[in-house]
Parts: C-alpha cells; sequence; structure tokens
C-alpha cells in the first residue's frame, strides 16, 4: 500500500486552494510542525507525570496524590511554575552560546519526528534516508550539551558537558552499528520501508534469531545511555557536579533542557520500536494505537532501569562501551550480514 504522509496530504489539499507556491510551503510546513510540537509537549508532560508514579511504586509509596486524580495537574502547576520563573543570567557566561545551547538541544529533539512513522500514514516526510537522517540529526545533542557546559562559564558545568560528548560519542557507534544490522535485513533506510517488512509478528527483527534479541538489547542499552538516564547518567552527577551542564540555567532554558531529556527518552524508545517491535504493525487496533503501546512499554522499561540499577563510575562506563558494545554490535552486524546472504531464517 502507498504511504501518504501527513505533509504530503497538507500539501495537496493546500495546492487546491490555488495559493502562491511560496505561501504553500510556508502553511503546510508550520502546520505539522506544530502539530508535532503540541504532541511532543503533551507527551513529555505525561512522561514527567508517569516516571514520577513508577519511581513512587518501585519505592513502594504513593508519589502525586493531592493536585488532581493521582496528582495528573501537578506536571501542569510544575510547567506554570516554570513559566514565572525569572530567566537568570549569570554575569560571566558567553552570552550567544548560553542562550543558543538549550535552543540547539530542543530543536535537535524535535527535528527527529520529521521521518518517524506514527502509524500508517502518519509520517511527515518518509524520506529514503530516514534513519540516516534520525542518527544525523540527534548528534546535535552533543554541540548543544558542550555549548551549556562551556557557555557557562563554570568548572562543574564544563565537565558536565565534556562527560556528556564524551559519553554520546562513545555509546553512538556501537548504537549505529546495531541499527546497520537492521538495516541489513530490511534493504532500506526508510522508516516506512523497515516498518513493512515486519509485517508479521514472526518478521519482527526482535524474532529474528539469534542477532535480533542481541541486537535489541544492545540498542536499549545504548539508548539508555544516549539519554543521560541512570545507570548511566554521570553527565548530571548530583553529588560529585552539583546538576552537571545545565546548573547555571533557570526558567524556560532549564525547562527546555528538561523537555528535551522526556523527548529524547521518548525518541529512543519510538526508533527501538520501529526498528525491532514491527513499528505501527498489529491486529484491531489502530496503527498509531499500536505504535504507542510499543514506544510506551519500552519508556516504562528506561524508568525502570533508572530506579533500579545503580550509577556507575566514569572509567566503568567508557569501559563497557569500547570494550564490550563496540567488540559485540560488530560481531553482531557479521553475523547478521552471514545470516542474510546465506538465507539463515530469511523469513
Amino acid at each position: 500500500m502507498e504511504i501518504a504522509g501527513i505533509f504530503q496530504y497538507l500539501y495537496e489539499l493546500l495546492v487546491s486552494t490555488g495559493l502562491p507556491q511560496v505561501w504553500i510551503d510556508i502553511i503546510s510546513l508550520t502546520t505539522a510542525s506544530l502539530i508535532i510540537f503540541g504532541f511532543l509537549c503533551l507527551v513529555a508532560l505525561f512522561l514527567v507525570w508517569w516516571e514520577r508514579k513508577v519511581s513512587a511504586h518501585i519505592q513502594q509509596r504513593f508519589g502525586p496524590m493531592r493536585t488532581g486524580w493521582h496528582g495528573w495537574c501537578q506536571t501542569i502547576a510544575d510547567a506554570i511554575k516554570l513559566l514565572q520563573k525569572e530567566d537568570i543570567w549569570p554575569d560571566t557566561v558567553d552570552r550567544p552560546v548560553f542562550f543558543w545551547a538549550p535552543v540547539f538541544c530542543f530543536v535537535a529533539s524535535f527535528a527527529v519526528y520529521v521521518t518517524m512513522p506514527f502509524g500508517r500514514g502518519l509520517i511527515v516526510s518518509d524520506l529514503n534516508i530516514g534513519i540516516l537522517y534520525i542518527v544525523a540529526i540527534t548528534s546535535f545533542t552533543i554541540i548543544s550539551l558542550l555549548m551549556a557546559g562551556w557557555g557557562s562559564n563554570n568548572k562543574y558545568a564544563l565537565l558536565g558537558g565534556m562527560r556528556s560528548a564524551a559519553q554520546i560519542i562513545s555509546y553512538e557507534i556501537p548504537m549505529v552499528v546495531t541499527i546497520c544490522s537492521v538495516v541489513l535485513f530490511a534493504g532500506s533506510l526508510s522508516m516506512v520501508d523497515i516498518v513493512q517488512s515486519q509485517e508479521k509478528i514472526y518478521q519482527w527483527y526482535i524474532f529474528r534469531l539469534p542477532f535480533g534479541p542481541i541486537a535489541f538489547i544492545l540498542y536499549l542499552i545504548t539508548g539508555t545511555a544516549e539519554t543521560n538516564r541512570t545507570p548511566f547518567d554521570l553527565p548530571e552527577a548530583e553529588q560529585e557536579l552539583v546538576a552537571g551542564f545545565n546548573i547555571e540555567y533557570s526558567g524556560m532554558k532549564f525547562a527546555m533542557f528538561f523537555l528535551a531529556e522526556f523527548i529524547n527518552m521518548f525518541t529512543v524508545s519510538a526508533i527501538c520500536a520501529t526498528l525491532f517491535l514491527g513499528g505501527w504493525q498489529g491486529p484491531f487496533l489502530p496503527s498509531w494505537a499500536w505504535f504507542l503501546i510499543k514506544t510506551l512499554a519500552l519508556v516504562f522499561v528506561l524508568m525502570w532501569f533508572r530506579w533500579t540499577f545503580p550509577r556507575l563510575r566514569v572509567d566503568q562506563l567508557m569501559e563497557f562501551s569500547w570494550k564490550f558494545l563496540l567488540p559485540v554490535s560488530f560481531a553482531n552486524l557479521v553475523l547478521a550480514a552471514i545470516m542474510k546472504y546465506t538465507g539463515w531464517f530469511n523469513w
């Protein structure tokens, strides 16, 4: 079935009105962006509330309960509070770098969703290099965190930014190698093509033994590190770095980093669901419902990790990536290549 994206539908609708081409492009792009932005803001608010409840139940307590049903209004109250906070600029900061760091961080998180398939036909643009585009865009996060650390002119922020850059670069390499094993089987970099190659449940790449479960676990570990989540949250180690790269930020600038963190967690889970769990594929329910169910299930796993495992030392963190994950990911890629071109498990 031919997939018609949201952007294409809006574009064709506007073309039929007879507007000039420039206005058609501006309106269609702006509309698609606002739809995704609104959705991601709602997702981030929900995930903040959900993590509070998950952490509370893991620790055998209630969590937020007084503001709304089971405290669902608490996150909204926190968002309003952040909007009212004063935007403090320390005297010694590098002002342009300090200002643009949270903007770059948030924009990088937001731009990923241009090629994310939310369901059958629910995609802004089905690029033929979709997963490559996602990997490239998410790399901008490294720049924004380095900018935040350097621009703050604070030794703790600088150490946090350097740690974050080293961590993300180290874990991004085995993540990309793992993604390559899926692309090898799918025969395409398009996110839609990857989902369509997993039409039956036994065709999900997590079940394409023996490489599937290994690749899935590798991606989940590296994705946890990419989002700076426990046990890989060294860039924000409170007892060592106060709060890491964002220590000097307040108000909406801090909120943008905070929002980007939860959006990135949803992004990592959404990519994982698309690559290994069939994306929107599933019976009975609408395609977007299956996508959200799978993605939120993986988000729960990341939250579970955070409130279960202790934080690693920085030397353990780096050794785990370079001495274990990287060799295993390359071995897994070779195994996937052998399986693909010899016909093993070629369902």
